[in-house]
């Protein structure tokens, strides 16, 4: 029987299920609150099971064509003098693929199969969730019945808020604030073209990816005590990154209008269970494991990969989102340990730590040191066909409603 699926989320977690659900036979309808695509990301290391993911999709070809190719970074003092260097590839155990977050949304999304349906511009303001199904009112009025409502809507999730209750329940702040951005800058782009770099500082961060098409891009990261988000960014940026040298004064110069910057609180969200009834989370949704565990967007299309797997084998949908929950939580939950103990040395809080993390840097260079850190930084290396063998608790045959 054909699943009538509603996901709420056209970002990267999102946009991989309607692919795979889709391509399974599924009728798709994608509803997102943004006008249009989002312009707005950093650059992302791409590795470990979500590119297992790709590659089964058939679009690994595209993301290679979408890629970037750093084969290192470099910490920087205020005067642009190397510090200490970064091999990215180390530490991900195997091929790694540097994307811009906009740039695997739109491979994602222009490989959709042409029958789902994407709508932009609208979100949710009800859901109906009951054993034979779901209904979904809109925002417009529109109301949508469906076997299965999927929140894969981002670490503030609507879905989640509205089914399984407020934020503040689930999200574990880490201390951090991130912003990015891109801009206009050809000295900055000559200065970065020939590897990414990261300023070597304390309590604050900024990074500089040079893009193929001139620009720049920039990741942000500084420590807050307060998780408030401000209201205008644009000046918070320039206000926390004011001082560090090197180009920021002219990436704080650049830095674009508030509604062109991606900005929002480093956080995890720890949910005792990611579905209830025909309602079901998915990628940050459910599981952020934030943006020091390196690993969101490849454990969003993995996981969705997994559940639209689930929902084709087992033989109902409650069935299928229990099985995808035992075998993805163990995965999740050890990025986010990973993420947590590492938060020292992903932002250093002191000279000390920030000379501790230059000598871990320097001992990369060591085999058997770097297989140790490589354990440390990515957790246990996870296969998506491993966690897929696994036996799951769920039958044979096709899922039914």
């Amino acid at each position: 029987m054909t699943v009538r699926t509603v996901i709420c989320g056209a970002g990267i977690s999102g946009l991989a299920l309607a692919h795979r659900l889709a391509a399974q036979g599924g009728e798709v309808v994608v509803v997102e609150r943004a006008p249009g695509p989002r312009p707005q990301g950093y650059m992302i290391d791409f590795f470990g099971p979500g590119l297992e993911a790709v590659e089964a999709m058939g679009l690994l070809p595209a993301f290679e064509r979408a890629a970037y190719h750093y084969d290192e970074g470099h910490l920087v003092d205020r005067n642009g003098r190397p510090r200490a260097t970064l091999r990215t590839k180390a530490f991900s155990r195997g091929p790694l693929l540097n994307l811009m977050r906009p740039d695997i949304e739109a491979v994602l999304r222009e490989n959709l199969p042409a029958e789902v349906e994407l709508r932009y511009d609208t979100t949710l303001t009800q859901v109906a969730n009951r054993t034979d199904g779901v209904t979904v009112t809109l925002e417009d009025g529109t109301v949508l019945q469906a076997d299965l409502l999927v929140g894969a809507d981002g670490i503030h999730s609507t879905v989640r808020r509205l089914v399984f209750g407020p934020e503040d329940h689930y999200l574990r702040y880490l201390g951090l604030h991130t912003a990015a951005f891109t801009f206009d800058a050809p000295d900055v782009h000559a200065t970065t073209k020939h590897a990414f770099c990261l300023t070597d500082s304390v309590n604050r961060q900024m990074g500089f990816y040079a893009l193929r098409d001139g620009r720049v891009a920039t990741f942000a990261v500084h420590h807050s005590a307060d998780p408030t988000i401000p209201d205008d960014p644009r000046a918070a940026i320039q206000r926390a990154y004011a001082g560090l040298g090197w180009v920021t004064p002219r990436a704080l110069e650049q830095c674009p209008p508030p509604e062109d910057i991606y900005y929002d609180q480093v956080a995890q969200i720890e949910l005792p269970e990611w579905s209830t009834g025909r309602v079901v989370l998915l990628g940050d949704a459910a599981y952020a494991v934030s943006l020091i565990a390196g690993q969101g967007a490849s454990l969003g299309i993995s996981g969705a990969f997994l559940l639209a797997d689930q929902l084709a084998h087992a033989p109902t949908i409650e069935r299928a989102t229990a099985g995808f929950q035992r075998l993805w939580r163990p995965v999740v939950e050890d990025k986010q340990r990973n993420a947590r103990s590492m938060a020292r040395w992903f932002l250093p809080s002191s000279p000390t730590d920030l000379r501790l993390r230059r000598v871990m840097l320097g001992l990369t260079r060591v085999p058997f040191v770097m297989g140790y850190i490589t354990s440390i930084l990515a957790g246990k290396n996870t296969k998506l066909a491993d966690v897929m063998r696994r036996p799951s608790d769920t039958a044979t045959e096709s899922a039914v409603v």
